[in-house]
Order: structure tokens, then sequence, then C-alpha cells
């Protein structure tokens, strides 16, 4: 008997939903990917952005920006999702919070990783906007590693914990919010162009729904639904 057989029919239909969503979302990505490469309607669009005049951020102002964007830093992000997971896992004594946090840490460096070396684009700071040079702009990194992660930490609170006061308890508008506002910051402080936070974000939602897709997919006795 295969492994998804035995799957109930509710999680089963929870995973392809997952998988339907990723590969949409990562269609998404080759969209904006497309539009970056051709110089097409979004890569207008980021010089349109870029034309416009950028205030100069001093003080407590830039304490604060860049305390936002440190909400989609890669090593703070990653060390407040295993943090977390592990908590959960010793709550419920299981190793799947944990082993989808590795999942998703290994996905996004990998995938974003590679997709930015594959680029190399140059931040809009620097002026120009060249590809296959020295830059990392594209995708964002930072969008990408917002929703991924804090959506994953999300989603565990959401299939674990079950006391108060998360019963029940959906973060999916907080998490956009947090995506949102690193997205804003990173525009705010020219460190990328909208098309690298658009698809740092539609990348980061793939894998995030990917992931899920692979806990959908795999029975537990341990995770309450």
């Amino acid at each position: 008997m295969s492994l998804f057989s035995q799957l109930p029919l509710e999680r089963k239909a929870e995973m392809w939903k997952a998988i339907r969503g990723s590969i949409w979302l990562f269609l998404g990505f080759l969209i904006v990917t497309q539009q970056v490469l051709a110089k097409g309607f979004l890569y207008q669009f980021d010089h349109w952005i870029k034309s416009l005049k950028h205030h100069t951020f001093k003080g407590n102002s830039s304490h604060l920006l860049l305390a936002i964007d440190d909400l989609g830093l890669r090593g703070f992000t990653a060390a407040v999702l295993l943090i977390s997971a592990a908590l959960i896992g010793w709550r419920f004594r299981s190793w799947r919070p944990f082993n989808l946090s590795v999942l998703s840490l290994l996905l996004l460096n990998g995938v974003v990783g590679l997709a930015k070396i594959s680029f190399h684009r140059v931040k809009p700071r620097l002026a120009n906007d060249l590809l296959h040079t020295t830059g990392l702009s594209y995708p964002s990194g930072h969008a990408a590693n917002a929703l991924l992660t804090w959506g994953l930490l999300a989603y565990l609170i959401f299939r674990y914990t079950h006391k108060e006061p998360f019963v029940g308890m959906k973060l999916d508008k907080p998490v956009g919010a947090i995506t949102l506002a690193v997205c804003i910051v990173s525009l705010m402080r020219d460190t990328h162009w909208f098309s690298d936070l658009l698809g740092g974000t539609l990348l980061g939602g793939s894998l995030l729904v990917f992931v899920i897709a692979v806990d959908r997919a795999i029975p537990s006795v341990k995770q309450p639904s």
C-alpha cells in the first residue's frame, strides 16, 4: 500500500492544493524573471521608481528602517524559526517542526542563492541596472526570507499549538504585513528593484507552500491535524 493511499481525504486534498499553489507561485516568479531579462513592463516600472526622489534617512528613522529590514535578514529569521520549531517539537515530542524548518532553510538558501548567482543583477543604489556581472539583487533574499520563515512559523503554530492563546490562530495577516513592510523598506532604502522584491516574494511563497505540501503528504501520529 502506497504512502499516499493512507492519507485521510482531507489531508490529501490539502496536499494537492498546496502543490498547485506552489506551481502557480513559481510560474509567477518565472513571469517576473522574463520581464527582467526582456526589459519588459516590470523592468520599466523598476526604473520609474528609481527616478523618484529618495529621502535620506538618519537618526531614529534610519534605526527603525533597519530594524524592519532585519525581519527579512537570513540569520535572524533562521534563528527565530529554528528555536521556535525546536520548542514546538519538544512540546509535542516530534522532530517534524524542526525537520520542516531545516528543509525550508535548505530550499531557501539553495534555490534563491542559485537564482541570485544565475542573474547577478546589480542593486539600484549602484545606478547601473546590469545583469550577469557581480550583483546579487535578483531575486530579493530579504523578501523570500520574510515570507518563507515567518510563514512557516505561523503554519507550525497553527498546526501544533492548540492551547490558549493560540487555539485555531491564523497568522497569515501578520506574515503578509511583515513581508510587505520588508519590501517597502527595501524600496525606501534603495537596496532592491521592485521586480527583485516581487520575484523574491513569489519564489519564497512557492517554497513555503511546497514545504506545506510535504508536511501534508507525510502522515504523522504526533501532529494534531
